[in-house]
This record gives structure tokens, sequence and C-alpha cells, in this order.
């Protein structure tokens, strides 16, 4: 935070021109830190949205994540970085430390104490198959790291509805579901017309060329005609759990403020 900025705005908190409501609100987007000439790292993501900044693997060199790494280290217990090939993680364990891998899911962690769990509820995440677990596993690990209590349910495919059927017992008691497929992408429908919990729905570019590389599995998800599902982008475990954590933190939110009042 530049210097002259906030010596400013607490004249203003000290003179009563600005509550503190107001300045909270302001300071929530005032702050980031370059790293070098390559980043710049939004230290109060987590303020404005509640989930910190996570670094993305791809594009970026080894050096780089270890100097945004370490720069995001000294402000959230958790440092996450996803789409870490195994390469990669080999080169950064050696630089970086207190870092675990989850290979399935291929995300990088920076750590000294596994999460606990910060929020109620539960998400339960589907995979159609078991070429789709890499994406499944994203979300999974994702919304772990985040402090969200999680449930898998692995190989659950319509080619096999039974599968799915047997453990309807865990649909029923999730209070958001993540179903990641792929080929047709039919199972978030199916779940979505058993379930009385949001449904998220993760295309993978699991499948024959005919699935264009997840593309008709997206445009199944966004046909369906089971209401209540939203779709995210293709392999986008990541992104599902972000948004189930929302969710879940808005039930929160709400259920706090019917207590206040």
């Amino acid at each position: 935070m530049e210097s002259k900025a906030l010596k400013k705005l607490l004249e203003a908190i000290a003179l009563g021109d600005v509550t503190p409501e107001a300045a909270f609100e302001k300071f929530k987007n005032f702050d980031f830190e370059k790293v070098e000439d390559f980043a710049k790292i939004d230290h109060h993501r987590n303020i404005r949205t509640g989930f910190p900044e996570v670094i993305w693997g791809p594009g970026k060199k080894t050096e780089q994540i270890v100097k945004i790494m370490e720069v995001m280290r000294q402000h959230n217990p958790v440092v996450m970085a996803t789409r870490i090939e195994p390469e990669i993680y080999e080169q950064l364990q050696d630089k970086v430390s207190n870092l675990y891998y989850y290979q399935d899911a291929k995300i990088c962690v920076v750590m000294s104490d596994f999460p606990r769990q910060k929020y109620e509820g539960i998400i339960t995440i589907l995979s159609a198959g078991t070429a789709d677990l890499p994406v499944a596993e994203e979300a999974a690990v994702t919304a772990t790291l985040c402090g969200f209590q999680v449930k898998r349910l692995w190989d659950v495919g319509v080619a096999g509805i039974h599968r799915l059927l047997s453990h309807q017992h865990l649909i029923a008691e999730a209070d958001v579901l993540i179903v990641v497929a792929g080929m047709e992408g039919a199972l978030p429908s199916v779940v979505a017309g058993l379930a009385d919990s949001p449904v998220i729905a993760v295309p993978t570019s699991v499948g024959y060329g005919a699935n264009f590389n997840g593309l008709a599995s997206l445009l199944t998800m966004l046909n369906s005609c089971a209401p209540g599902i939203g779709v995210v982008n293709i392999d986008n475990g990541f992104g599902a759990a972000i948004l189930a954590g929302q969710i879940i933190r808005t039930a929160e939110k709400l259920a706090n403020r019917n207590l206040a009042e």
C-alpha cells in the first residue's frame, strides 16, 4: 500500500471524515505487491472475496513460481498453485520449504499445517468416470484447502446408472454438488433430478473425437432440462470448488444475519 494514501485515509478516520466501515471498504481494494517485473500479488483478495489469490502454474517459469510463493506465504497460511506438472514440482521442492504436492489434482501447496475446516456444510463431488478424476480431484483438493468439508463419489457415470442410484444418500446429504463428466456429459442432469441442492456441472475434455475436447459435454450441460444446474468451463475443477464455497459461505452469512435480527 502506498504510504501517502494510507496516511491520508488514517487522518480522515481520525478527523471523523471517514467512518471505520467506509475505510474498511476502501482498504479492501487498496493493496498489491510487485514481484520484480512479472507479477503483482493481490494480498487483499481474501478480504474482498473470501478466498486468497491462487497461482496459475502453466506458462510460468519455475523461478517465477518460487518468487511468487515466497511473497504470498508472508501473508497467507496456505499458498496454492494449480496445474503443476510432476517435473515442475520436483524443481520447486528443492527451493520452497513446507511444500506439498497433490499429484492427482496437480496442486502444489505451501503450508505449515493442514487447514482446519472453517465452514459448515458438505460439498459432495461426483465423477462420471475414472478418467475424469484429475479435474474432480482439483475441485476436491481446492475445496478442502479452503476449509470446506468434502465428500467424494467416483466412477458413477450414466453407463452404469445403478452405481449412482446406490449412493443416493450421499446426494441427499450434500449441501452443494459438483458433478464432473466428460463424453456426452449427461451425469449432472441425472444428479440434478435427484437432488434438492445446487448442482455445479464441470465438463471435461475426456471423450472421443466428436466430444471436441469437452465442447460436447459443455453443450449438454448448458442444455440440461433439469433445473438448478450451473456450468463452469471445461476442466475447471478449481472454479467449481470456489463457486461451491461461495454458495456455502452465502448460506452462512444469511444464517448469521437472521440470528442478528
